[in-house]
């Protein structure tokens, strides 16, 4: 039976709200839970020996618990904090930087994050050889892709697929959400604490589009492979994440782990979903189409 993995907090919640948010998590049925700000150095809500704490706590509850770095690292303080979280010596972590896989150095097991980008078997073989004992398939990458590199993925390397929430697109210098308010990146005023779900952004026809959330972009329409669970499983695939959303986060993990145990059927599954998403479905990727295309017949 596939894992359930509960991916990182991409948004900039307040210290009490994240604390409530992985309390509830503790008892709820994901299997592994990763922690840490993978999105801006400026968000210092929780700090290292925060996350390390809520580590601690979540390990004690059963779960794995599995340390995310970030994603675009900037600064020089920004490299400090990367070296901390990379000797914590007792957590496993994910890359989400080439520069963390060097930090590393074999000392952790580690896991190889979405943003390093492994489109081919060399570089998931190379993964593996530095120490990687997972790696998650980048967002963009279609099914029969990732069935050509399930045939010749290392032995013990097991796979992670990104399989339900805003997907995470790309990653800028610049803060999308400072300068929509016309503040500079240095003066934000935490403006991302304002949008628990990121910053909404249109088109000019008024058109949902993307999400701004700081630093990064990602999609307005909500990724959700939940009715292909039984392929990904036969496929291989050993873990499904899930993506924590301001709202109704346990009520997805909870119909994610009855669908797996086959307690309800994906249908039923997808109709309960579909009340709980800030935004319409998409599989695109999946299928090999435009990212924001969805293929109702495979989910009714």
């Amino acid at each position: 039976m596939m894992k359930l993995a509960l991916g990182p907090v991409l948004y900039y919640w307040p210290r009490d709200t994240m604390m409530a948010f992985y309390e509830s998590v503790a008892a709820s049925p994901v299997d592994i839970i990763y922690l840490g700000e993978t999105v801006c150095s400026r968000r210092h809500e929780l700090r290292l020996p925060d996350w390390l704490s809520l580590a601690a706590m979540l390990a004690d509850a059963g779960k794995e618990v599995v340390l995310s770095t970030q994603a675009l690292l900037e600064s020089g303080s920004d490299l400090t904090n990367l070296r901390k979280l990379t000797s914590n010596g007792r957590f496993a972590v994910e890359a989400n930087d080439i520069g963390a896989v060097h930090c590393l150095d074999r000392a952790l097991p580690f896991v190889a994050g979405p943003h390093l980008n492994l489109y081919n078997e060399d570089s998931v073989a190379l993964m593996a050889q530095l120490g990687a004992r997972r790696w998650v398939m980048p967002l963009e990458m279609g099914r029969a892709a990732l069935a050509t590199m399930l045939k010749s993925r290392p032995a013990g390397l097991e796979t992670e697929v990104f399989a339900y929430g805003r997907m995470p697109l790309a990653f800028s210098a610049r803060c999308f959400t400072a300068r929509h308010r016309n503040l500079g990146k240095d003066d934000c005023q935490f403006s991302c604490m304002a949008h628990p779900d990121g910053l909404e952004l249109r088109t000019r026809d008024a058109d949902t589009f993307l999400i701004l959330n700081g630093t990064q972009i990602q999609s307005h329409l909500v990724y959700n492979l939940l009715g292909e669970m039984a392929d990904m499983e036969a496929m291989g695939v050993d873990v499904m994440r899930i993506s924590p959303q301001a709202q109704h986060t346990d009520a997805i993990v909870a119909l994610f782990d009855r669908a797996r145990l086959g307690q309800i059927g994906t249908a039923q599954a997808q109709a309960g979903l579909a009340p709980l998403m800030p935004a319409a479905p998409c599989d695109g990727y999946w299928h090999g189409k435009p990212g924001m295309a969805f293929d109702r017949r495979e989910a009714a």
